[in-house]
């Protein structure tokens, strides 16, 4: 970390807060390269030991994570109440890997988004494996860090 930093140093609240939004996360907003300028769109996502989504090769994200597997996400919902600015959320940077069907994940995806029994099984739809490289933590003003892989392991 750089000596005139605004980042504090990771700690283990640092890394609860990270690991506590991972824990929570449904949704997340997914950053692609697509011709040659950053798009975004919203995703499902689960984090349990590793973060997967399932996707489908019609969408424009998989297109463009077939062509450039680096990627961000961005996890965290505001409350209610509130400033959003002030609620934590996490950025992760990430390589995409595309996995195709699995009957585990299908399983294990099925257990927390359960209305995607609906399409879960169309022969656009597989899952997309996030291999975590780094991330930085905002938990509100003045409340920021940058996150290792080893730090975002989750249990």
């Amino acid at each position: 970390m750089e000596e005139n930093s605004t980042l504090r140093p990771v700690d283990d609240e640092a890394r609860g807060i990270a690991h506590h939004l991972l824990a929570q996360a449904r949704f997340g907003a997914l950053g692609v390269m697509q011709d040659g300028a950053p798009f975004v769109s919203r995703i499902a996502v689960q984090a349990e030991g590793e973060i997967i989504s399932l996707v489908s090769t019609l969408a424009q994200h998989t297109s463009a994570l077939k062509a450039n597997p680096s990627c961000s996400l961005l996890i965290g919902e505001p409350k209610d109440k509130g400033d959003p600015l002030t609620h934590p959320r996490l950025t992760i940077q990430a390589t995409a890997k595309l996995i195709g069907r699995d009957d585990s994940l299908r399983a294990r995806w099925l257990k927390t988004h359960p209305k995607a029994k609906l399409y879960i099984d169309f022969g656009d739809f597989g899952f997309v494996r996030f291999q975590v490289q780094a991330g930085f933590l905002n938990g509100g003003f003045g409340y920021a860090c940058r996150l290792s892989a080893r730090d975002l392991r989750l249990p």
